[in-house]
C-alpha cells in the first residue's frame, strides 16, 4: 500500500524537487549538511514514493513498514522527503534548525511525524532495524524493515554486530541501504578507514547483496523489489553515489559534508537545478 507508486519518470522529477528543497532550506537556515542529503536523494525518494508501505495521513499506522535513518545528519533530505510525501506542510522546511521548530539539526522522534527513531550518533540504526525485524517476524507479520546508512558509518563496530545478528537469524524481512558516496568529513572513506570490499563483507556474514548505481531509478527500484521477494537472508543494497549529486561545484568534495551553501552559492546551485531561491522558497511557503 504505497500511496504514490510513482514510475521512474515521476521519481526522477520528485528527486529533483527534493534536491531543490534541500538547497533552499539550507540557504534559509545557513546551517546543516549538504553533500550527503544530495547523494542519498534518489535512494530515499524511490523508497518513499514507490516501495515503502506507509501512510502519511496516519504515520503511526500499525500496518506500516519501518525505515530507520541511521545517518541523522542527512536531516535536510529526511525532512524534504517527508514534507513532499505529505507528513507535514512544505512550509515547515523553511523553519529548519530555527528556534521553536520541530525540524531539529538531527531528527527527533515525537515532534516530527514520520521519524521512527531519533538519530545522530552513527552506527545505531541497523541495530534498531534488526530488533524490529526480529520482533515483526515473531508476530508473523508481513511488514518489512529498512535502514538507510552512510558509507563512513560502516566503520562503526556496532554495525558489524548488527550485520552478524541479522545474518545469523536470517532476517529476510530486513533491507539495509547504503549511500556509498566515498566521502566523509575528513576525506575519502578509502583514506580515512577503508571499508572495501564492502559487498564481500556483507556476503560473508550471510547477507543477500545488490550493488547498483544509486542514481539510476531503474536499478534502484529493481533492487528494492528483488530484495522484497528474496527469502532466507537479509538484503543489503549498496548504492554507488556521488556526494553532492546534482550540483557541479559541490560534487565529490569532502568540504561540503557538513556545511551549507552561502546565499550566493545556493542561488548558483538552484540555477543548476533549474530554479531560483525566490521561485522555490515561494513554492515552499505556499505548500
Amino acid at each position: 500500500m504505497n500511496p504514490f507508486d510513482y514510475d521512474n519518470e515521476k521519481l526522477n522529477e520528485k528527486a529533483l524537487d527534493i534536491r531543490r528543497d534541500i538547497i533552499t532550506l539550507l540557504i534559509e537556515s545557513q546551517t546543516g549538511h549538504t553533500g550527503g542529503p544530495l547523494s542519498c536523494a534518489d535512494l530515499a525518494c524511490a523508497l518513499y514514493f514507490n516501495i515503502l508501505n506507509h501512510n502519511p495521513r496516519n504515520p503511526d499506522d500499525p500496518r506500516r513498514d519501518l525505515n530507520f535513518y541511521s545517518i541523522g545528519h542527512v536531516s535536510p533530505l529526511i525532512y524534504a522527503v517527508l514534507a513532499e510525501a505529505g507528513y507535514f506542510p512544505l512550509s515547515d522546511l523553511l523553519s529548519f534548525r530555527k528556534f521553536g521548530s520541530h525540524l531539529e539539526g538531527h531528527p527527533k522522534s515525537g515532534p516530527t511525524p514520520g521519524i521512527e527513531v531519533s538519530s545522530g550518533s552513527l552506527g545505531q540504526g541497523l541495530s534498531i532495524a534488526c530488533g524490529s525485524a526480529y520482533g515483526i517476524r515473531m508476530d508473523n507479520s508481513n511488514r518489512r524493515v529498512y535502514s538507510i546508512m552512510g558509507d563512513g558509518e560502516q566503520q562503526e563496530g556496532s554495525i558489524w554486530e548488527a550485520v552478524m545478528f541479522a545474518g545469523h537469524y536470517k532476517l529476510d524481512n530486513l533491507c539495509a541501504v547504503i549511500d556509498y558516496n566515498h566521502r566523509q568529513i575528513d576525506g575519502k572513506v578509502e583514506d580515512v578507514l577503508n571499508i572495501a570490499p564492502l559487498a564481500e563483507k556483507y556476503w560473508s556474514f550471510g547477507w543477500n547483496v545488490y550493488e547498483i548505481d544509486g542514481h539510476n531509478m531503474e536499478e534502484i527500484l529493481g533492487a528494492y523489489r528483488a530484495a522484497s521477494e528474496f527469502r532466507g537472508k537479509p538484503s543489503v543494497i549498496i548504492g554507488q553515489t556521488v556526494m553532492g549529486k546534482g550540483v557541479s561545484f559541490i560534487e565529490d568534495l569532502s568540504e561540503w559534508h557538513g556545511k551549507p551553501p552561502t546565499p550566493e552559492e545556493g542561488e548558483k546551485a538552484l540555477a543548476e537545478l533549474d530554479t531560483s531561491y525566490s521561485e522555490w522558497s515561494e513554492r515552499l511557503r505556499n505548500g
